[in-house]
């Protein structure tokens, strides 16, 4: 069993922060890729940045800037620090970790989401 729980959203004013974490725990061998997914109502998910083993990322270009990802591989979390908030980032942000298994699979998991929401 793996688990991805996300924390740290929430309400804040348009040029505010906030930083996300998402947390993977259970039965992990080892974590390759981790990304960070928004998707706002009546939108696709999209994705917003990702990193990888090597630390390595990457950025939409809609938040290149404001937005940095980063990871701390001895605690399996993966965080995104959000700067200068605009009210088109408020949506549902979801993380997602490619990853092995103890068990030898090979496999990506989602966390359940937290809301972000900027006012104006």
């Amino acid at each position: 069993q793996v688990q991805l729980v996300e924390s740290g959203g929430g309400l804040v004013q348009a040029g505010g922060s906030l930083r996300l974490s998402c947390a993977a725990s259970g039965s992990i061998s080892s974590i390759k890729t981790m990304r960070w997914y928004r998707q706002a109502p009546g939108k696709q998910r999209d994705l917003v940045a990702f990193i990888t083993s090597l630390n390595s990322t990457n950025y939409a270009d809609s938040v290149k800037g404001r937005f940095t990802i980063s990871r701390d591989n001895a605690k399996n979390t993966v965080y995104l620090q959000m700067n200068s908030l605009k009210p088109e980032d408020t949506a549902v942000y979801y993380c997602n970790a490619d990853l092995w298994t103890t068990m030898y699979t090979y496999q990506g998991y989602w966390g359940q989401g937290t809301q972000v929401t900027v006012s104006s």
